[in-house]
């Protein structure tokens, strides 16, 4: 398993070109050897993007794109990633409209042409989960209730569908994150690995080992699954967003993963 930067991290630092490559620079210089392109600036085309991550020494391996070009324009996304070299194109959420029990069925039907296109070409669509996906609903026209990760599960077959399972969101849903990478072990070759400590005012986001997640058990249980890419991500960061990925970075070299 390789690690990586989550570049939504970075997101306030990676809006312009000159931006960009100033913080690809940063992240290979902490050590980091893969990245996630997500919410970089929309004016940055896919070949600087890999020409700025080639020059450093960083491999693509994820993306987070826009909703509407994976549904509408999903050719021209792929052969963006294609210039990317990159496998993955993620889902950064699920819009909110599907996660009503009234339309949740309905990403399954709109989402499962640009799937397969997606597997077609030799890559996978990848659904990054937040917390509400292990909220109980009834699905109209489906058994249940049920989780809607259990609902994805059961929509797309695994080579239609993986996932980026992301260990902050699943312990703030009050589920067991071990459990859930053994069940989806064999669908998940990207993991988002985000700490949660505690504050006077609630749960923050940590750097990795640095809050209360058991990440020696996570790690030891991502071994023997499918999971290629242990990616860093901290939406909210207590100080500089660079000093967070280092700090992570430097307990997960610790602990024997670079």
């Amino acid at each position: 398993m390789k690690t990586g930067a989550q570049l939504y991290t970075l997101r306030a630092y990676t809006q312009n070109e000159k931006d960009f490559a100033r913080s690809m620079k940063r992240v290979a210089q902490i050590g980091y050897s893969t990245v996630q392109i997500s919410a970089v600036g929309r004016d940055i085309r896919p070949e600087r993007i890999r020409e700025i991550c080639d020059g450093e020494g960083l491999e693509i391996v994820l993306t987070h794109s826009d909703v509407n070009r994976i549904l509408y324009d999903t050719d021209r996304l792929i052969a963006e990633h294609d210039i990317m070299g990159c496998k993955y194109i993620g889902l950064g959420a699920m819009p909110d409209k599907y996660r009503t029990p009234e339309w949740a069925a309905n990403f399954a039907e709109d989402f499962k042409e640009p799937a397969r296109k997606i597997a077609a070409a030799g890559k996978l669509l990848m659904y990054h989960n937040h917390n509400f996906e292990f909220r109980k609903v009834k699905a109209e026209g489906a058994e249940g209730p049920k989780r809607l990760m259990e609902y994805l599960c059961e929509w797309f077959a695994p080579d239609e569908l993986g996932f980026t399972l992301d260990t902050y969101w699943v312990q703030a849903a009050g589920a067991d994150v071990c459990q859930w990478i053994d069940l989806l072990r064999d669908r998940i070759p990207c993991v988002h690995l985000k700490d949660m400590a505690m504050s006077a005012e609630g749960p923050v986001m940590a750097p990795v080992m640095e809050g209360n997640l058991n990440f020696d058990a996570i790690l030891k249980k991502l071994e023997g699954t499918s999971c290629e890419y242990l990616l860093v991500e901290q939406d909210i960061c207590q100080g500089s967003p660079f000093d967070c990925l280092e700090q992570s970075y430097r307990n997960l070299a610790a602990a024997g993963y670079r």
